[in-house]
This record gives structure tokens, C-alpha cells and sequence, in this order.
């Protein structure tokens, strides 16, 4: 069984005011949001619409955004069910918590 990959060409952003990571696909869009928390990033919400899942769209949110908070030396609070697994089964992204 292989895993499941991203979708082809995902433009994921940051929506700075909003404070989300986002993608849009046709009129649905995806999203991990968070907070700043004592110069941690809580990362509590990833939603994506049911229309857009089993197509990895959630764990490329997460990972740009585990990868936003290593660019800017963030530690992450993994409130999210789905971040806390998504780092459970990437080991490369422990250090963060």
C-alpha cells in the first residue's frame, strides 16, 4: 500500500491576518490555523472540507506549517488531534514540541 501523496501542485499560504495556513481548491479551502502563544505556535484547528479529503491535503498544511515554525525557531504546541499524529509518525519533526 503506498502512501498517500499530496495534491499536484497544492499553493498553500499564509494567511498572515487570519492566522491559518491555507489552500484553496476550486470555491473549497483547507486550512491549519493557530495562535502565538508565549513565542509558541498552537497549532489548534486543521479543517478541510470533505469534498477535498483522502487526498493529503491536510498533512501538506501541517507540514508547511511545522516547516514555518523551524524557519522562524518556533517551538509548536500540538493542540490539533491531527498535528499531534502527523508529528507522531514523522519523528523528524519532535524536536519542535
Amino acid at each position: 500500500m503506498s502512501n498517500q501523496t499530496s495534491e499536484p501542485n497544492l499553493e498553500i499560504t499564509h494567511n498572515q491576518a487570519a492566522n491559518r495556513f491555507e489552500t484553496s481548491i476550486g470555491s473549497q479551502t483547507g486550512y491549519i490555523s493557530y495562535q502565538e502563544r508565549d513565542g509558541k505556535l498552537v497549532y489548534d484547528h486543521t479543517i478541510v472540507p470533505q469534498e477535498l479529503g483522502g487526498r493529503g491535503i491536510g498533512s501538506a498544511l501541517v507540514k508547511e506549517a511545522l516547516d514555518y515554525a523551524r524557519e522562524h525557531n518556533k517551538k509548536v504546541v500540538p493542540q490539533c488531534s491531527f498535528v499531534s499524529s502527523y508529528i507522531n509518525n514523522h519523528p523528524e519533526y519532535q524536536d519542535l514540541i
